[in-house]
């Protein structure tokens, strides 16, 4: 049976090769851009927490935390710091207010034991202070002797100041008159300037009384003679009119 010509045309179709297409070549890339890089492979966070090793340290990690803080307690260490007074509860604070409770003879004795440490502070502070005056007036007696020793060893003599006198009671005009002035200061102060009556406080050559009256003749009264000898001569003038005088009062009354 003849081919009819559409069958003869499928079979020739059928017979020939197939087609294998060519490779693309790739054009060159510019040398300057840069090659893409290679994908990275990324890990999630459910793997990281899904992995066996992972969920195992985590277990030791607690295992050892739990040890060490039972060892702790069982040690008596006090992992938290002591509650605040604010933190109490009113239990906490009612218990600690009963147990606090004190009756009148306990507080009595608290009392009567605080009274005694009050007076006792009370006499140890006055013995200190006059502890304090009695050592400052021995230290002011003191200075003042060695003063006075310091002083005598620079002081005029007395024939020195015996000498002043005698020069100002002649200028005066009372030459006759010193023997009575010399045995009368000699009675009232051995004509020492720094001679002072204990009892009356009267001081210096003529025994001015009180002592600062001599001020008045100068502001250096209580160290020269001049000053004081001057002083005196006006007292002697004023009351007794001359050196003679003032003598003859004395030997009737012993002070002039």
């Amino acid at each position: 049976m003849p081919h009819s010509r559409g069958t003869r045309r499928k079979a020739g179709r059928a017979r020939s090769a197939p087609r294998v297409p060519s490779p693309r070549v790739p054009s060159p890339r510019p040398p300057s851009e840069p090659l893409p890089e290679p994908p990275r492979r990324r890990r999630t966070v459910t793997g990281f927490l899904t992995n066996n090793v992972t969920l195992t340290v985590l277990a030791l990690g607690a295992l050892g935390a739990a040890v060490v803080l039972v060892d702790l307690e069982s040690l008596g260490g006090e992992s938290k710091p002591p509650a605040a007074a604010g933190d109490l509860s009113a239990g906490d604070m009612m218990a600690k207010l009963q147990a606090s409770e004190m009756d009148p003879v306990a507080a009595d004795v608290v009392a009567q034991a605080k009274r005694r440490a009050f007076e006792q502070q009370q006499r140890e502070l006055a013995e200190l202070k006059e502890k304090a005056k009695r050592d400052a007036r021995a230290r002011a007696k003191l200075k003042a002797q060695q003063e006075k020793e310091r002083l005598a060893r620079s002081n005029p003599s007395a024939a020195q100041n015996k000498a002043y006198a005698k020069k100002m009671n002649q200028a005066r005009g009372w030459g006759r008159c010193w023997k009575s002035l010399e045995t009368l200061w000699e009675h009232e102060s051995s004509w020492n300037e720094r001679a002072e009556n204990p009892s009356s406080g009267a001081y210096g050559i003529p025994q001015a009384l009180p002592a600062s009256k001599l001020a008045s003749a100068g502001a250096d009264w209580r160290t020269s003679s001049p000053t004081q000898i001057a002083w005196g001569l006006g007292y002697i003038k004023a009351r007794y009119k001359d050196p003679c005088g003032a003598w003859a009062w004395w030997q009737s009354h012993n002070w002039y």
